[in-house]
C-alpha cells in the first residue's frame, strides 16, 4: 500500500531526531528518523550533486528519488532546479522526515508559494513499484525527467556485495525503465565496490539500456578516502569522460576540484628504491588514486617528473620525487603532505624514543610535526600529543612531518614548504 504526502502539507510530529548540518546554512535543520543520521547524504554533497545535475539538459518531468531516506538530496535537487520531486521511501517514519526536510528547504530558501515545492510529494512505499507509487499521486500523467537511487546498504558490511542493497537495482530499474524513454539516472552506490562489481552494475544497466552513456564518479572529502561512487547514467552522463573525480572543498563558498578522463587508467605500481635525504616526499589522496585519475593530476602538479612510488595502497599513497609539486589553487587538498627528507630516522618511535625525534626536529627549527603514517591506534594519540607539547614551547618557525619508507624500519622526517612558497610550489 502507498501514501503520498505533499511537504507543504507535512509535520514533524513525532519525529525526534533533528540536528543542525555542519555543511549546511546556519538554521537549516534537518529531520531524521531511525537513526537515519548517519545514512543522511550531507548537505555539501547534496549541493554540489544538484549543481552538477543543474549543467545538464533534463527532459519535463519530475526528478525521483526511489529510496530517498531523509530526503535532503532531494531537497537540493529541488531548490537547485526549481522541479518538482517525487521521493519513496518504505519506512514511514523517514517518509514523514523527508517530507518535513523538503518543507525545510522551501522555507529557507523562501520558496514555499513556488509551483516545484507545491506540486512535490513524498511517497511511503515500495521504490520498485512505478504502477503503485504512481497511482497513489492520483489521476494524471506524470513523467519523469531524472532517476536518483541510493540504495540503502548494511552498515557492517565491508565488502556491499550487490545483492545487499535494498531496493535491488535491477529491480528498480526495471520498473521504472517505461517511464525513462530518454534516460537521465544518478546510482549512488557503495564506495567500497570493486572493479568487478562495478563491471556487475554496468551489465544490470545495459541489460535496460543498452549501451547508454555512463560516466563513473569518484567523490572525496579528504580524510584519505572515497565518500561517494556514482554512476551518471544517459543525459547526465559526460559524454567526452569515461570516470570523473570530485575533490569536495572544506567550505561551501569554495569550487571543488574535477578531474576527468576519457581513458582507462594504466596501473601504478609500488618499486624498490632506497630512501634518501634531499628527496621529496608526497602523500596523496586516496580517492584521487583509486579513481584511476593520479596520472592525469601529476603531469600539471609535478610535470616531466617520473617519481618512484612507495606505496599505492591503502590511506596514504606515497609518492617519491626530485623536485617539488606545483599546485595550482584548490589542488591542495589532494595533498595530505608534502615535503622535503631532511632526517632518516633509523629508530622505531615509541615512548622511550620520541624525544630523540624532538631533539632532531629542533635541529631543523620545526615548531610541528605530524606523524603521517600507521601506528598502533592506542599509541599513536601519545606520542602525537608529545611532540605537540614539547615542540609548542620551543617556536619552531616551520612545519614537518614524519613518513615510513616501505622497506626497512627507516622512518623519514620531513620539512613543509613555507606558507610563502606554497602559492608556487611545493
Amino acid at each position: 500500500m502507498h501514501q503520498a504526502v505533499r511537504p507543504m502539507d507535512a509535520s514533524p510530529a513525532g519525529l525526534v531526531e533533528q540536528a543542525q548540518d555542519a555543511t549546511a546554512p546556519p538554521g537549516l535543520l534537518f529531520h531524521h528518523a531511525n537513526e537515519g543520521r548517519p545514512l543522511a547524504t550531507p548537505w555539501q554533497i547534496a549541493a554540489l550533486r544538484a549543481q552538477a545535475l543543474r549543467q545538464h539538459d533534463l527532459a519535463e518531468g519530475f526528478i525521483l528519488d526511489c529510496a530517498c531516506g531523509s530526503g535532503i538530496q532531494l531537497a537540493a535537487y529541488a531548490a537547485t532546479l526549481q522541479r518538482p520531486v517525487l521521493g519513496v521511501e518504505l519506512a514511514p517514519e523517514r517518509a514523514q522526515a523527508s517530507a518535513v526536510n523538503v518543507r525545510s528547504v522551501a522555507a529557507h530558501t523562501r520558496s514555499m508559494n513556488e509551483t516545484w515545492f507545491l506540486n512535490s510529494s513524498i511517497v511511503c512505499g515500495d521504490g520498485t513499484d512505478a504502477e503503485g507509487v504512481l497511482s497513489s499521486l492520483g489521476e494524471g500523467t506524470f513523467n519523469v525527467a531524472f532517476l536518483h537511487l541510493d540504495p540503502a546498504r548494511p552498515r557492517n558490511s565491508r565488502t556491499h556485495a550487490l545483492e545487499e542493497m535494498q531496493p535491488p537495482l535491477h529491480r528498480v530499474l526495471e520498473g521504472w525503465a517505461p517511464y525513462l524513454d530518454d534516460p537521465a539516472l544518478l546510482l549512488d552506490l557503495s564506495p567500497r565496490l570493486t572493479t568487478d562489481q562495478r563491471n556487475e552494475v554496468e551489465t544490470i544497466v545495459d541489460a535496460v539500456w543498452p549501451g547508454v552513456q555512463r560516466t563513473w564518479e569518484w567523490t572525496s572529502r579528504g580524510r584519505g578516502r572515497v565518500d561517494r561512487l556514482a554512476l551518471w547514467l544517459g543525459r547526465v552522463a559526460d559524454p567526452s569522460a569515461a570516470r570523473r573525480f570530485v575533490r569536495v572543498p572544506s567550505s561551501l563558498a569554495d569550487a571543488p576540484v574535477v578531474l576527468t578522463s576519457a581513458t582507462t587508467p594504466e596501473a601504478i605500481e609500488a618499486r624498490y628504491h632506497p630512501p634518501q635525504r634531499g628527496e621529496h616526499v608526497s602523500i596523496l589522496d586516496a580517492a584521487l588514486m583509486e579513481s584511476g585519475l593520479m596520472a592525469e593530476w601529476l603531469s600539471t602538479a609535478a610535470p616531466d617528473e617520473v617519481g618512484r612510488w612507495a606505496y599505492v595502497e591503502g590511506r596514504r599513497p606515497q609518492l617519491h620525487h626530485d623536485r617539488p609539486l606545483r599546485l595550482e589553487s584548490g589542488s591542495h587538498g589532494l595533498v595530505q603532505a608534502t615535503g622535503k627528507v631532511v632526517e632518516l630516522l633509523k629508530f622505531p618511535l615509541d615512548e622511550s624514543t620520541v624525544d630523540r625525534l624532538v631533539e632532531t626536529a629542533l635541529d631543523h627549527r620545526l615548531g610541528s610535526v605530524k606523524l603521517r603514517y600507521d601506528l598502533d591506534p592506542n599509541l599513536q594519540p601519545k606520542l602525537q600529543g608529545s611532540l605537540d607539547r614539547q615542540l609548542r614551547r620551543r617556536r619552531g618557525d616551520r612545519q614537518g612531518f614524519v613518513a615510513q619508507h616501505p622497506h626497512g624500519e627507516v622512518l623519514m622526517l620531513c620539512v613543509c614548504p613555507s606558507p610563502a612558497k606554497e602559492t608556487d610550489s611545493i
